[in-house]
């Protein structure tokens, strides 16, 4: 049995994970989601959901050896919480997500990319603390492969994103690229574009799930399955203790 903590992406938050818990559960082993600072339904003021309050929640929720996932946007706070305290991580998972690179914020490797699939998406708050999504744009670049009640529960459920974290860069990786790391690349994803997937996982083990952006909405059985794999494979060489 390996131990999962699922870290969400931008505007979505911990019911996002709901199958793909089941999925890791049935094939034995504990898995937990939790919503970041500001999202989902942490009730955080926007202005004080910073990338550090989002790593500090994720250390706070670590308590065994834990396989920590972060999917889009959660790439940044799972590095950011393997940059502040790495003793409980035993592995980190970039699943169609963001590999940070020091020095640079998540906005800037978004504006850095080959193409800009979600231009004209983006609608700042009166305050600029926090933005959300054209509807239809995010349905399309989200949920093109959902089947649509899925796709309309998951719109239904997105909320206003705070900006900070997105706008912060890390100031080193170097303990994060320390821990044993693997990369899912989404190859049908259509918000961050599977060739800009394979340039920031270089240097990472990759596998491939033939979905779009939201593989924990479509295929959330066949997901549970290849997170399964890579805690056995962090198992056999030492990175978790069973």
């Amino acid at each position: 049995m390996s131990d999962f903590l699922l870290i969400h992406g931008t505007a979505h938050g911990a019911w996002c994970w709901d199958a793909t818990i089941r999925a890791l559960e049935a094939l034995g082993h504990r898995a937990r989601a939790i919503d970041l600072p500001g999202c989902g339904d942490d009730t955080t003021p926007a202005p004080l959901a910073t990338l550090d309050a989002c790593a500090t929640a994720i250390v706070q929720a670590l308590d065994l050896p834990t396989v920590l996932v972060g999917h889009s946007a959660g790439g940044f706070p799972i590095t950011a919480a393997a940059e502040k305290d790495p003793t409980r991580i035993a592995a980190l998972v970039y699943l169609c997500a963001y590999v940070p690179q020091a020095g640079q914020s998540l906005a800037q490797m978004r504006r850095d990319g080959p193409s800009q699939p979600l231009a004209r998406s983006f609608r700042l708050n009166a305050d600029r603390t926090a933005f959300t999504f054209d509807p239809a744009i995010a349905a399309d670049r989200f949920y093109h492969d959902c089947p649509p009640h899925i796709a309309a529960m998951a719109l239904s459920r997105l909320t206003p994103q705070p900006l900070a974290p997105q706008e912060t860069a890390l100031p080193a990786t170097a303990r994060a690229k320390r821990l044993p790391r693997h990369y899912i690349r989404c190859t049908a994803d259509r918000t961050i574009p599977p060739a800009y997937q394979t340039a920031m996982a270089a240097g990472i083990p990759v596998t491939d799930l033939p979905t779009g952006h939201s593989p924990f909405l479509v295929a959330p059985e066949a997901l549970a399955q290849r997170l399964s794999e890579i805690a056995a494979l962090t198992l056999s060489t030492g990175g978790l203790t069973d």
